[in-house]
């Protein structure tokens, strides 16, 4: 039972953050779809996040409310900032990029994301290197072959490839969609949006550290992206108000689903994860998001697969997984040296305090042999 209790401890976060990755790719599918029923990306991002905070502002006011620590200017700012990156500027550049691709082709481009979230956590000393280590070389490595194959997947087509189920809609998809698909224009804008999201994660990873409520830092991100996202989506579609009109149908159900599994659990579950593992073994997982769409979407959307996108997203995985690799080693050489750190510490304090504890002993009992001799 203890080994079992053991196995459950170390499985929680990876356990976590693929059931994650599962969510992810169910939003690709009905995002995609509700896009492709003329729903406003911009219109669309403030739907999400406005649903995100309606379902876990309650729970937040009420389990965090013993816990929550006080708001300060600092923290606010860090919020302000964290609603403008991800709910804001990324899911308008994310939403946007997918229209001019594919599902399949917009969550292979995402996979960019684990390398810059590597590189930004780099830059501000969250995530070492040590180039005398083969796993920091395969860390760098990596990261540099996720850019390349992101860039192979972008640039070189290649022929398409003869599915059973995609294939009696080849002519009729390239025709009707040639004046919207721009694979160029749509790369530009999710990788831009890829590495927006990539700096939303640091910057979560270092609110928590001074604002350690998950659940309430969720509830403050979506509202904070749905205001600012407000302001964003009256901006560019000024003028046309039936943007905003939404019935029962697949674009709600697009934003309910976004809403709630993609930005209130998934904002709370990467800040859990994030907290003991770092925000780079988080983003670290999004190529098993990329298989999940590319079956759904080849199934469920009849989307055309490419030999050249196809072998760019193999050598996107190669990359990431490189990263990962290096990430765990990380994460078994440091937690020893870490540990032995913390013991030495700890045993340093506790002779000291041994040590002032018999001083003060031996103090009194001097003072009290010299009261029985004057007695």
């Amino acid at each position: 039972m203890e080994s079992l209790a053991r196995f459950y401890i170390r499985a929680k976060p990876f356990l976590a953050v693929i059931l994650l990755q599962f969510g992810y790719a169910g939003m690709s599918i009905f995002s995609k779809f509700a896009l492709n029923k003329g729903m406003s990306p911009h219109v669309f991002a403030v739907y999400r996040h406005a649903v995100a905070t309606i379902v876990v502002a309650p729970f937040a006011l009420i389990l965090d409310r013993k816990v929550r620590p006080k708001m300060t200017l600092s923290i606010f700012v860090k919020i302000l900032l964290l609603g403008l990156l991800e709910p804001t500027i990324d899911q308008n550049l994310f939403y946007t990029g997918m229209k001019y691709t594919t599902a399949t082709f917009t969550t292979a481009m995402a996979n960019v994301l684990p390398a810059f979230a590597f590189l930004m956590a780099w830059i501000i000393r969250l995530e070492k290197v040590n180039f005398r280590k083969f796993h920091s070389w395969a860390k760098v490595f990596g990261t540099i072959v996720t850019v390349g194959g992101a860039m192979f997947m972008t640039l070189i087509k290649g022929p398409v490839l003869d599915l059973p189920w995609t294939n009696h809609n080849y002519h009729q998809e390239s025709t009707s969609n040639s004046s919207v698909q721009s694979p160029i224009k749509g790369a530009l804008m999710i990788t831009i949006g890829c590495f927006s999201w990539a700096g939303f994660m640091v910057l979560q990873a270092i609110t928590l550290k001074s604002y350690p409520t998950e659940l309430s830092l969720t509830a403050l991100i979506c509202l904070m992206g749905t205001i600012e996202g407000t302001i964003v989506a009256l901006f560019l579609e000024r003028g046309n108000a039936a943007v905003w009109s939404i019935h029962l149908d697949s674009k709600l159900l697009a934003a309910v689903y976004s809403g709630v599994i993609c930005s209130g659990i998934g904002y709370y579950v990467s800040g859990v994860v994030m907290k003991d593992r770092g925000p780079v073994f988080v983003t670290a997982f999004n190529p098993l998001c990329m298989i999940i769409v590319a079956i759904m979407g080849s199934f469920l959307l009849s989307e055309i697969m490419y030999l050249g996108r196809v072998v760019g997203a193999i050598i996107i995985v190669v990359g990431l997984y490189l990263v990962l690799w290096g990430k765990s080693k990380d994460q078994n050489t440091q937690s020893p040296g870490s540990n032995i750190k913390e013991l030495a510490a700890s045993s340093y304090l506790h002779d000291q305090q041994m040590a002032k504890t018999s001083t003060k002993i031996g103090a009194s009992n001097d003072r009290g042999s010299g009261a029985d001799e004057f007695v």
